[in-house]
């Protein structure tokens, strides 16, 4: 991948077009998942990364993985096929849009900055599929890496944005209830944790309130406002692992993430929150065009590398 970065200002004038088309509510549903594909293609995947095709939990996915490169040689090497750690990542999308290749470029990325294997799954999608379709998914592609992949639940963490956070962390209280199994870590890129909120203004760069609003209908259905699947904030936050939460201060979701930051210390749960400023929604997605975006995605590498791998007394002498 030839690295190419787009100043932030320019960056900002050329999206707030291609999201107020993109993310239309009058649009109909299969025609916003073709644009945001079709532009997804401009963020590019670096160099050394390595896509694999696959089914995890009966569900198509991908596993995203960096060449390492051998000492003393020019050649690389791809990592095995169970690596000492996994993430398991959820889209985002209003559980409407989203794919794996709209989020191939940000999966990349965590790939090589946490040196560990990134699975991507295509759960799926309201209006077809509503709540709790997304969730079971996301639990049997869960189960599947921990019983036919060999993981142990603590060397898998849960990662997502936006919508995809949300389901990432009800996913975590799911596992905990339901099967006494508790991820590694919780990676949270502007979580959507609460759908039935509805937001104070009516847009921010990226997302807007119709948008939003018609996104929850779909993904709710027939099914309760007060089911913790859908609004995972409102759930059992006791006994969850480390959390990271990010959020630009001037995004629609600023203040649920800040609700639900609030929310887990209150729960004894340990937690790093990261606000930025002058980005935008989920700009992790931009890491290949934007510096600011790719500093943001580094953070929760950050995190996430040292929850899989933690640094151990002898690494400090």
């Amino acid at each position: 991948m030839r690295e190419f970065k787009i100043p932030l200002p320019i960056a900002r004038v050329l999206l707030d077009p291609v999201f107020r088309v993109t993310l239309n509510a009058r649009l109909p549903v299969a025609v916003q998942r073709a644009l945001l594909d079709a532009v997804s293609l401009m963020q590019l995947v670096p160099d050394g990364s390595v896509v694999q095709h696959l089914q995890l939990g009966g569900r198509p996915a991908e596993r995203v993985i960096a060449e390492t490169a051998i000492p003393g040689s020019r050649t690389r090497a791809v990592p095995p096929e169970r690596a000492a750690g996994a993430i398991l990542y959820l889209h985002g999308g209003g559980y409407v849009v989203g794919s794996l290749t709209t989020h191939r470029s940000l999966v990349a990325h965590l790939a090589q900055e946490t040196s560990c294997a990134v699975y991507a799954l295509d759960y799926r999608l309201a209006p077809e599929h509503p709540l709790p379709a997304g969730l079971d998914d996301a639990e049997a592609a869960f189960l599947d890496l921990v019983r036919n992949v060999g993981y142990q639940p603590d060397q898998i963490c849960l990662a997502g944005d936006s919508a995809g956070g949300g389901l990432a962390l009800a996913l975590a209280q799911r596992l905990i209830d339901k099967h006494a199994m508790t991820p590694a870590a919780l990676g949270l890129i502007a979580p959507w944790v609460d759908p039935t909120q509805v937001p104070a203004k009516a847009r921010d760069l990226v997302i807007n309130r119709a948008w939003s609003q018609a996104c929850a209908a779909y993904y709710l259905g027939d099914g309760a406002a007060t089911d913790a699947g859908y609004a995972p904030l409102t759930g059992n936050l006791l006994g969850l692992p480390p959390t990271y939460v990010q959020a630009d201060v001037s995004e629609l979701l600023h203040d649920q993430c800040c609700q639900l930051v609030s929310a887990l210390r209150g729960a004894g749960v340990h937690v790093r929150f990261t606000e930025t400023r002058g980005l935008w929604h989920v700009a992790q997605l931009q890491a290949a065009l934007v510096t600011e975006a790719a500093l943001a995605l580094s953070e929760l590498a950050e995190f996430l590398r040292e929850a899989i791998q933690p640094v151990s007394i002898d690494d400090l002498r």
